[in-house]
């Protein structure tokens, strides 16, 4: 019973250190939606930077350590949010992924070649993976015993840290202002900077937070795992498991799984004694609950409204040149690559590392299928690959001829992809990344560990490929043959993505809903897309090992299938061309790096820098440098239209009647002045111009309905009003003000307020904190709707769509702005409700507030209006009091006729 009982403490102290790890994952994924794969280089850091100062200069362990967690760790996440994390918020999961991957690998570089600069001039020691450095508690340990279970101070102090570090962080998030705003912005990030949230000072807050959780793990851990960064990078993904058990939101859960996750690991390495039949089977355990969490706990059983194109390609910024100018650079770059591979001898270093490129490139072909065509993030391509050698060796080593060989490696390959897919179908996103992730780790744990399969450390020898009048053993040779594959390859996807089926997986990717009600077969797309990836990384993997002469279980590791995607879509993951140069950067870069006698560090430390042009530009160099050319051809076409369109509308814009600046006569005095006024604005939506020219002015007390058909650019004034979208010309006046270059969250603070077209409620936060987004005490909204206070813990979400607009509008109520604009606020309302709610904007104009009403209920929208605009193709083609609006003018308003 002592042995359980000490089995039990002990993998609580080992869940701590998982634990906090856990949760600053959990605090910066649901403050931001960036999933941090970094999140283990920054604990390497704090962990080496802890090491030097107490270690190097002699700090004592709590000022060392309050340096690294307290200082350092905070400081860098804040300067990652500006460098990088705020731009990849916005970016795709892909770009995310890919970007934090390169921090990955970068920071524990830069790391190190600090302190290898700084070494010798200030005394330090330099970083030794196999050290163990002391912990935060006394040396030596002190230990304690209670109930025979021995525990040092280290052990207590690691515990003693977690729990209060997650009990402090649960509290802020639930309970202080600064919390809320974090949730709000990641519910719905548009919706808060409307609400007055700076969403970009939440997020920072978040990494900063984060970052210090990740530097406490780190140190933390220190005593334990030394300063092997990998060590730190294989205890993030252990920490992932806790944080997909906290399904990524709730912080309680995750310590909590973490806390188990250590205590299953300890009772699986004492007790299940089957595992000692199994390689690699005991220290699979976190891997094995990894996937089994993220297939049971992550499929999501929200109902969702509408649909809406969650991946939807780059435009092609080369769609206007003709063929021959697209094709010109890269049948150049053949020529030239062919004529000096055919040149050089076949001893040359050089030659064999473009072909050791072109084998990489042809395995990164498959990303370019899986990725850049399916948008689906596979972290088992390595694993994929690796399978195939395997199996083509061991099937090579069996009698079988060395063609029929490679056919087997190359379908078994295959069909490892197809189960691999098999998670895709109730998976996406990040959630499939990670579980891909899980599946390699676990081949490489277990499946390559099995020595009939690898034959050990040995491996399996393997020929040259014979061409009849030569082999492979050329390297000139394998460069040709490498060509061509890649080129088949090439054909293969511009075919793929030009046939029905390539309309289908567009289909999947963009809609998926949509793409099954119009008959589209979701799970065939994906396994189809995931057999043909893994049969061309099988391929490539075969033939690595036949031009490398032998493989093992170590050849192609899982974690090189964590670098390679970052590498081929810094280049540009939807073009073949992004893989081959992806493929020579990473075999030639390192050995440029070498024959120059620079650190190994400076191209880890460079491919960072890759992660962070990601976050600017998410589709990689190759479209970077499309994009770049077509921006300057557009730039200028762009500014002198927008011009054109001001001098049109100025030419041909309605004259505003005398009686629509007269006093109403229920009020028998002058209106005041304009508060808020659109002078000649123009804008729009990429290269699509919505407004041109508009004019608008509401004052104090006053309602202006703007009517029109649909797509006359009424939401686009709404947006543009709030400072959601930015104006290509004109000028936004909020009370003599120019607020034009105002970011929503200043307009929304200075009083101007958006209700949203559908719900502008966030639907992940309860009742009572919606409104807490916008007053400090709920309590007047509680007493003027009781309906509301009747359902104050409930989500958002899962409110009729009537509460939901009556949440939405109840904190103007309380506190109102000065400004109001409604954006189609009766849409899908029951008439009752819809009652109410014009009820609510009455009794807002008799407050004073100046609203400007877009309503698709003209006869509803009439009875509230002080002043009418009609719009029509982008224009304001009427405006005037609400008494001189006729029918006619209304037909011509709603049917877009002159």
């Amino acid at each position: 019973m002592s042995e359980l009982f000490g089995y039990i403490v002990s993998g609580l102290v080992t869940g701590a250190v998982f634990a906090v790890m856990a949760s600053g994952l959990t605090l910066s994924y649901s403050a931001t939606g960036v999933f941090n794969f970094a999140h283990g280089a920054v604990g390497f850091l704090a962990a080496l930077l802890f090491f030097e100062l107490n270690a190097g200069l002699g700090l004592p362990a709590w000022t060392a350590g309050l340096v690294a967690v307290g200082l350092f760790s905070p400081l860098l996440g804040y300067v990652l949010h500006r460098a990088m994390f705020r731009g990849l918020a916005q970016a795709g999961e892909t770009a995310q992924i890919v970007g934090t991957i390169g921090l990955t690998i970068a920071l524990p570089a830069l790391g190190l070649w600090i302190v290898d600069l700084v070494a010798e001039p200030f005394g330090l020691p330099r970083a030794d993976a196999t050290s163990l450095p002391h912990g935060l508690g006394p040396y030596p340990v002190v230990t304690f015993t209670f109930g025979g279970v021995h525990l040092d101070s280290d052990q207590l102090i690691t515990f003693a840290f977690a729990t209060l570090a997650a009990a402090g962080l649960w509290a802020f998030m639930r309970h202080t202002p600064y919390g809320l705003r974090m949730r709000a912005s990641v519910d719905r990030r548009r919706l808060a900077t409307l609400r007055g949230i700076d969403a970009d000072a939440s997020s920072a807050m978040a990494w900063t937070l984060g970052s210090a959780l990740a530097g406490l793990a780190g140190v933390l851990a220190v005593s334990t795992l030394g300063l092997d960064s990998t060590a730190f990078t294989v205890m993030l993904f252990v920490s992932a498991t806790a944080a997909v058990f906290g399904r990524l939101r709730s912080i309680p859960w995750t310590f909590a799984a973490g806390l188990g996750l250590g205590v299953v690991q300890n009772l699986v390495a004492g007790y299940a004694d089957f595992a000692e039949d199994v390689t690699g089977l005991r220290t699979a355990v976190p891997v094995i609950l990894l996937f089994a969490g993220l297939i049971l706990l992550n499929r999501s059983r929200e109902r969702v409204a509408g649909s809406a194109a969650e991946d939807a390609p780059p435009p092609d910024h080369l769609a206007g040149l003709p063929m021959w100018r697209r094709r010109l650079p890269w049948a150049l770059g053949l020529a030239v690559l062919l004529a000096w591979t055919l040149t050089r001898s076949a001893d040359d270093f050089y030659v064999s590392v473009v072909a050791q490129g072109l084998v990489l490139a042809l395995i990164f072909c498959s990303f370019v299928v899986v990725t850049g065509i399916g948008g689906m993030v596979n972290l088992a391509q390595a694993s994929f690959a690796s399978m195939a050698a395997l199996t083509c060796g061991w099937a090579f080593s069996s009698g079988l001829p060395l063609p029929v060989a490679i056919l087997l490696g190359v379908l078994g390959a295959t069909a490892v992809g197809v189960l691999v897919a098999l998670p895709a179908l109730r998976l996406g996103g990040r959630i499939l990344t990670l579980a891909t992730l899980a599946l390699a780790l676990l081949a490489d744990q277990v499946l390559f560990q099995i020595d009939a399969f690898s034959n050990g450390t040995i491996g399996w020898p393997l020929p040259a490929i014979g061409l009849g009048f030569t082999d492979t053993t050329d390297p000139r040779v394998r460069v040709v043959l490498l060509l061509a594959l890649i080129g088949l390859v090439g054909l293969l996807v511009r075919n793929l993505e030009r046939s029905a089926s390539g309309r289908a997986i567009l289909a999947v990717r963009s809609a998926p809903a949509a793409a099954t009600t119009s008959g589209v077969s979701a799970p065939r797309t994906k396994i189809m897309l995931f057999a043909l990836a893994s049969g061309i990384a099988g391929l490539g993997g075969v033939l690595f090992a036949t031009f490398k002469g032998s493989v093992t279980a170590t050849d192609l590791p899982a974690f090189a299938g964590f670098v390679w995607l970052a590498v081929v879509v810094l280049q540009g993951v939807r073009r073949i061309g992004g893989a081959v140069l992806g493929g020579l950067i990473a075999a030639v870069f390192p050995e440029l790096l070498a024959g120059w006698h620079i650190s190994a560090h400076a191209g880890a430390i460079l491919f960072g820098l890759g992660g962070m042009i990601l976050a600017r530009h998410p589709d990689g160099v190759l479209a970077q440098m499309a994009e770049s050319r077509y921006r300057r051809r557009v730039g200028r076409q762009r500014r002198e239209g927008a011009a054109a369109i001001q001098r049109e509308a100025a030419a041909v814009a309605a004259p505003v009647t005398a009686a629509a600046a007269a006093p109403r006569p229920e009020e028998g005095r002058p209106v005041p002045d304009a508060l808020f006024r659109l002078e000649n604005v123009v804008a729009g939506y990429g290269d699509v111009t919505v407004l041109r020219g508009v004019d608008l002015a509401v004052r104090p007390g006053e309602v202006v309905a703007l009517l029109g058909a649909n797509g006359a650019g009424k939401s686009t004034t709404c947006a543009v009003a709030a400072g959601d979208l930015p104006v290509t010309a004109g000028r936004v006046i909020l009370d003599g003000v120019d607020v034009t270059s105002w970011p929503a969250h200043r307009r929304a603070r200075a009083g101007v307020l958006l209700a949203p077209e559908g719900r502008g409620v966030f639907p992940g936060l309860s009742v009572d904190e919606n409104l807490r987004t916008w007053l400090a005490d709920p309590g007047p909204v509680y007493e003027r709707m009781p309906q509301l206070a009747r359902r104050r813990g409930v989500a958002a979400g899962a409110l009729s769509g009537g509460e939901q607009q009556l949440l939405t509008l109840a904190p103007a109520l309380v506190r109102p702005p000065r400004v109001l604009i409604a954006d189609e606020p009766s849409l899908g309302l029951a008439p009752l409700v819809a009652e109410q709610v014009f009820e609510v904007f009455a009794e807002l104009r008799a407050r004073g507030v100046a609203l400007l009403l877009v309503e698709e209920k003209a006869t509803s929208a009439l009875r509230l209006a002080d002043t009418v605009v009609f719009m029509r193709l982008g224009r304001a083609t009427w405006t005037g009091p609400r008494a001189e609006v006729d029918g006619a003018r209304l037909a011509a308003a709603y049917l877009g006729v002159s």
